[in-house]
């Protein structure tokens, strides 16, 4: 297996030039030129050969290597033809890794088919492997590809990330501040989310504006079956989020009308100890649960609203460590 070449600013900076390339600002290019940065991800992601590591944004490889030296299979995906090319050349001494030139995203709410494929075909391939997202992720899809992983039927392990600083704030967000939204209540009703770094523009070629930061997110199998539905989890979020100043009486009244009467949306509000006058936005995660399940057991009489919902431990600033 050959030695992984290591991803420098000079080395960036020459290969471009070489290929008259430039880095697409339109389509979020900015490597991770910082080599104990690079190194301290793919550690995080503790691989070995049972591993089906996903990458998004192939980039030129130099982090694709990393990860194939270490895991059993690497599904890496690339919009950008040109960086795609560069990438074949870097990996074509690691069999074990599937370059993808295609969008992530199928749409804003569903990964790419041909990825979703890809990952199921080789986790098949061995009894035992476990699915690991591990990524520089370009801002624009990082909210979606994160989210709609954890929404698909894919039972992946942990996710190891970098990500805009601001977005990593709003996954660890905290009732009644401005960074609790449906992504908090999402990531963290069904994970553990941890920053582990925050990143200076420094650490990137080209320079971004902000600063970014690595994410670790490591799934809960019972914080995630005690979800019930979880599309309809994410759904219902997504409604309740959208207009999270308005009472939520009358957020549930727009969002189910037609399906259910007032006067059924008031019997599950006192179900889960609420009024009805309170806002999204100042709702626990857990209230929040059993307030989704109980109204999805109201649009389906036959649904078990299901057992109560385990405790979901609440992200502090002091339990989230800083770089």
């Amino acid at each position: 297996m050959p030695e992984p070449e290591r991803q420098t600013r000079s080395r960036l900076v020459e290969l471009f030039a070489q290929h008259q390339l430039h880095p697409r600002h339109d389509l979020g290019q900015n490597f991770l030129i910082d080599l104990n940065l690079l190194e301290f991800v793919v550690a995080e992601a503790q691989l070995d050969q049972n591993d089906v590591v996903l990458e998004v944004g192939t980039g030129t490889g130099g982090m694709t290597s990393f990860l194939a030296e270490q895991a059993g299979a690497v599904i890496s995906v690339e919009i950008d033809p040109k960086v795609h090319a560069l990438a074949q050349e870097k990996l074509a001494g690691f069999p074990h890794a599937t370059l993808l030139l295609t969008d992530i995203l199928e749409t804003k709410n569903e990964l790419a088919p041909v990825v979703l494929q890809t990952v199921r075909q080789r986790l098949a391939e061995r009894p035992g492997r476990r699915l690991k997202l591990i990524a520089n992720l370009p801002y624009s899809v990082a909210t979606p590809v994160i989210t709609n992983l954890l929404a698909s039927e894919l039972d992946i392990e942990r996710m190891v990330v970098t990500v805009q600083y601001e977005m990593a704030e709003r996954m660890r967000g905290a009732p009644d501040t401005n960074d609790y939204g449906s992504l908090a209540v999402w990531i963290q009703s069904q994970c553990d989310c941890r920053i582990l770094k925050r990143l200076g523009p420094a650490a990137f070629w080209p320079r971004p504006k902000v600063d970014s930061a690595i994410v670790r997110i490591v799934p809960d199998p019972e914080r995630r079956a005690q979800l019930g539905d979880r599309r309809f989890f994410q759904d219902f979020l997504r409604g309740l989020f959208q207009q999270r100043r308005k009472v939520v009486r009358k957020v549930l009244a727009h969002q189910w009308e037609g399906r259910l009467s007032p006067g059924k949306i008031a019997e599950v509000l006192t179900d889960v100890g609420l009024t009805g006058s309170e806002r999204a936005e100042q709702l626990p995660i857990n209230t929040l649960i059993d307030l989704s399940r109980r109204l999805a057991a109201a649009l389906d009489p036959d649904r078990d609203a299901g057992s109560p919902t385990v405790a979901v431990p609440s992200l502090t600033t002091s339990s989230i460590p800083r770089a």
